[in-house]
Formats: structure tokens, C-alpha cells, sequence
């Protein structure tokens, strides 16, 4: 019986085959990040196109008598919905781990970041938010969104 200091042969051979195991499933660095950023841009497309549907709607939880710098609320529903689909779209390629969707991705949460701030005055809380999802997602795609070693 052993003393609870010394490992058994039988110990030592699991011990050694869940090291192994952790081994092999070992994911490059960022790739979480990449996930995430997925995850988020998947996010910010789905609210942005409910968003903007609403707004072609004209809703009637948007501020009232809200005037824009550029435009009308029906023509930011359209911007909304149209970037909403394109970060949709990017994201699914993110999570195929498509290289155009790395750069298409800076791309539109880049426009949607823009977009929000001029969108800011219709639904101020929720524009802050879909804007700082994307910038996390540039900054996910940007800092860890590089070709994965032996891809």
C-alpha cells in the first residue's frame, strides 16, 4: 500500500497518458482570441441587424426627434442591417480559420465602430456596446489573427 508520497506504476502510466493527452490538443497562441473574436463580431452583426431592421421600421424605442449628423434613423437601419450581415458572415470565416476573414473582419468592425459613434444618437448605451465589441475584435484579430504555424 503505498505511503501517499511514492506513485504507483500504475499512477505514473495515467499520470504520464494525461500529460500526453494535454500535449496533443495544445492550440497555437491566441487561438482563444480568435475564437472570441468570433464570437463577438457574431454578436455585434446579430445586433446590429435587429438594430437596423428596427430602424428601417422606425421603431419607436429609438430617442425621439434624434437628428443625426449625417442622414436619417431609416438610412443608419440600412447601414446597421447590411454591416450586420457582413460581420455574420466574416464570422463564420473566422472560425474556418479563412485568412481573407482576418482582414474583411478589421475591416467591417472597423466601419461598424465607425457607424455606431454616428449612430450614437438614436440608442446611446447600445451603440457604446456594439462599439466596444468591435474593438475588441480588432484588437483580437489584429494582435493574434496571423497564419497558424503549419496551416
Amino acid at each position: 500500500m503505498p505511503d501517499g508520497h511514492a506513485l504507483t506504476g500504475e499512477q505514473t502510466n495515467a499520470s504520464q497518458h494525461a500529460q500526453s493527452r494535454y500535449v496533443e490538443s495544445e492550440e497555437p497562441p491566441g487561438f482563444g482570441w480568435i475564437v472570441f473574436a468570433g464570437v463577438l463580431i457574431m454578436i455585434a452583426g446579430v445586433v446590429n441587424l435587429i438594430y437596423g431592421i428596427a430602424a428601417i421600421a422606425e421603431s419607436s424605442f429609438y430617442v425621439a426627434d434624434t437628428h443625426f449628423v449625417f442622414s436619417a434613423l431609416k438610412f443608419w437601419g440600412w447601414v446597421l442591417t447590411v454591416v450586420g450581415i457582413l460581420e455574420m458572415c466574416v464570422a463564420a470565416g473566422i472560425w474556418a480559420q479563412a485568412q481573407w476573414a482576418r482582414w474583411t473582419g478589421v475591416l467591417i468592425a472597423s466601419l461598424s465602430a465607425v457607424a455606431q459613434l454616428l449612430y450614437l444618437p438614436s440608442y446611446p448605451w447600445l451603440s457604446l456596446a456594439v462599439f466596444t465589441l468591435d474593438v475588441l475584435v480588432i484588437y483580437a484579430l489584429v494582435a493574434y489573427g496571423g497564419r497558424l504555424e503549419g496551416v
